[in-house]
C-alpha cells in the first residue's frame, strides 16, 4: 500500500489536535490587559504543545517522504502515535490549569514520553519494512536525540513530584532539541 492515504489521514488528525488545543483556551474574565494574566500558563502550555505537535507533523512528513509503502503493522503503529498525540490537548489543558501541580506536570510528560516511544516504534517498523539498505535506514542511523529525549522526559516526570516548574523547563528543552527539523532524511533524499 502506498503512503498517501496514511499521510492524508495523519495530517487531518494533527490539524484537529491543533484546533482542539486552541479552542481549550478560554476567554479572559475581563476586557483589560490585566485580565490576560491568569491565562498566561494556559497560553504558554498551548505554545509549547503547538510546537510539539508541529515537530511531530514535520518529522512525520519527512519520515513518509522516505517511505514508499506501508503495511498493516505500520498503519497500527501510526494510529498508536496519533492516539498519544490526541491526548496532548487534554494534558495541555490540565498542566495549563494547574501549572504548579505535580500530577498535571507528570501527566504532560507521560503523554510526551509515550508519543516519543510511539514515533520511534513507527520509525523502526518502517525501517524494517523497507530493509537495512533503505533510504530511511541510511538516513536515520543512530537516534541520539531520541534517547536523550526519553531520558529527559523520565527525569521531568520524576521531578514533577519535587518541583513541577523544573519539569516544564525540561519539556521546553526537549522541544528545543527537536525544533530544527531532522535534516538527515532530506539530505539522503536529495543525494
Amino acid at each position: 500500500m502506498k503512503t498517501s492515504r496514511l499521510e492524508a489521514f495523519s495530517d487531518g488528525v494533527i490539524a484537529i489536535i491543533i484546533t482542539i488545543m486552541v479552542l481549550e483556551i478560554r476567554l479572559p474574565e475581563g476586557t483589560d490587559f490585566h485580565a490576560l494574566g491568569p491565562l498566561l500558563p494556559m497560553f504558554l502550555g498551548y505554545v509549547l504543545s503547538f510546537i510539539y505537535v508541529g515537530i511531530y507533523w514535520n518529522n512525520h512528513h519527512h519520515l513518509f517522504q522516505a517511505a514508499e509503502r506501508v503495511n498493516g503493522k505500520i498503519l497500527w503503529a501510526n494510529l498508536h502515535l496519533l492516539f498519544w498525540l490526541s491526548l496532548i490537548p487534554f494534558a495541555t489543558r490540565w498542566i495549563g490549569g494547574y501549572h504548579a501541580a505535580a500530577w498535571p506536570a507528570a501527566c504532560y510528560g507521560f503523554v510526551l514520553l509515550m508519543a516519543a516511544i510511539a514515533y520511534n516504534l513507527l520509525e523502526q517498523l518502517i525501517k524494517k519494512h523497507h530493509g537495512t539498505d533503505s533510504v530511511l535506514a541510511r538516513a536515520v542511523g543512530r537516534e541520539t536525540k531520541g534517547w536523550v529525549s526519553v531520558v529527559l522526559y523520565l527525569a521531568a516526570i520524576g521531578l514533577a513530584f519535587v518541583t513541577p516548574w523544573v519539569s516544564d523547563i525540561l519539556y521546553a528543552v526537549v522541544a528545543l532539541l527537536w525544533i530544527v527539523p531532522d535534516r538527515r532524511i532530506e539530505r539522503i533524499l536529495t543525494e
